[in-house]
């Protein structure tokens, strides 16, 4: 099979770093202020199932939006709607630093993921355009990894800039982030989608593409693991802070460095799926990180029966994020390769599903409060069983 970048498709290698630099817009929305977010929580005097809707406003946001720039981009390019997209996350990340109250803010960050959604789509369906086979695999491999590395420096910088500043002082840092992105998407960002390849009509053939999609029994499968271990990760990223911090008392600098480290297994994970999938099988592949998904998940309800030591959270996080990594450049691959004609489409439908079923599972980890680990521990288990059984009836069913 052919490893190299389609013909009509070549482009510079800064285009790539560029596209590849785009998938840090839901890593960085998400993580840069998690370690504040017990001191928001104080000084907007929210609820602390409050507070976590503001992780769910922009897990919805980067959800729907990727319904929204996926088909566009099928139909008008992945050029114009990128630069749309950076210039409203940047606005819309100094409104999140001028919000007055919760509720204001929880609007604004739904609409800051609704423009950050837009990088994360069409990175994913730009390399579609550019590679096949095995290379896409590699590909999407990157893409992990650039997450992981995005996930440790965003709560990294957040917790060391909490020393110096407070929660709206780092979401003007995500402005200047975003600001440097548009820059370089300005300057180097070229057109990867020829007008030939492009599709055409409205609403009515975007549903039609959407309906196609879903009839693949296989293709739902995936979509439907890749969800729910999403929901998995999401959770963790909206509770484990109470967590660490509320319950086992780490500060926001040790928390970030402790973050850090399920973000580097994040990386290496994300990468040894993405070669083990090239060289042995995405469905074996696939089937290793929701072994890793369901050990680390049930170390954590364990905890939370037991009162476990702060050690067993640790590991029991490292052990589930990594598999949700090592889930995620076979699910991506898989739900992609077969549609280049509705790349755009497939990626969004891939995004929807990550970000809503996060979405629903970040407050759930709320609603026994901040004292306890076995909501977290119980919303985990309960996402990976449901992952395994998507994977059982629809992915790996002859």
């Amino acid at each position: 099979m052919n490893h190299t970048q389609s013909p009509e498709s070549r482009v510079s290698g800064a285009v790539v770093t560029v596209l590849m630099l785009l998938t840090i817009f839901g890593p960085i929305s998400m993580d840069l202020y998690l370690p504040v977010l017990p001191a928001l929580t104080e000084e907007l005097g929210a609820a602390t199932s409050m507070a976590q809707l503001t992780v769910t406003a922009c897990l919805l946001g980067l959800a729907f939006g990727q319904v929204i720039a996926g088909p566009l981009s099928d139909r008008f390019g992945r050029r114009i709607p990128v630069l749309i997209g950076i210039s409203g996350f940047i606005v819309t990340s100094v409104l999140c630093a001028l919000s007055p109250t919760i509720e204001v803010l929880i609007v604004v960050r739904f609409l800051q993921g609704l423009f950050g959604a837009v990088g994360l789509v069409i990175s994913q369906a730009a390399g579609r355009d550019l590679y096949e086979g095995r290379a896409l695999i590699r590909f999407y491999g990157r893409l992990t990894v650039l997450s992981g590395f995005a996930a440790i420096v965003g709560p990294l910088i957040g917790g060391q800039l909490a020393r110096f500043t407070d929660w709206r002082g780092l979401f003007l840092f995500l402005a200047a982030i975003g600001g440097a992105l548009l820059l370089a998407a300005l300057l180097i960002l070229k057109e990867t989608l020829p007008v030939e390849r492009r599709t055409r009509g409205g609403l009515g053939p975007i549903l039609r593409d959407f309906r196609y999609l879903l009839s693949d029994r296989h293709l739902l499968g995936v979509v439907l693991v890749t969800g729910f271990v999403s929901a998995a990760l999401f959770a963790y990223l909206s509770g484990a802070t109470y967590v660490l911090q509320g319950i086992y008392g780490l500060t926001p600098q040790q928390y970030s460095f402790a973050f850090g480290l399920n973000s580097l297994g994040f990386m290496v994970f994300g990468y040894l799926s993405s070669r083990a999938a090239e060289r042995w099988s995405e469905t074996g592949a696939l089937t290793v990180g929701l072994a890793m998904c369901g050990v680390g998940a049930t170390g954590l309800l364990l905890t939370g029966l037991f009162q476990l030591q702060l050690v067993v959270v640790i590991v029991s996080l490292l052990v589930m994020v990594s598999g949700v990594a090592a889930t995620s450049p076979p699910t991506t691959s898989l739900a992609m390769a077969g549609y280049p004609q509705l790349a755009g489409t497939a990626s969004s439908l891939l995004g929807l599903t990550r970000f809503a079923f996060g979405g629903i599972s970040a407050p759930l980890v709320g609603l026994g409060g901040a004292d306890t680990v076995l909501p977290l521990g119980i919303v985990t288990v309960g996402s990976v069983v449901l992952a395994v059984v998507a994977f059982v009836m629809l992915v790996n069913r002859p």
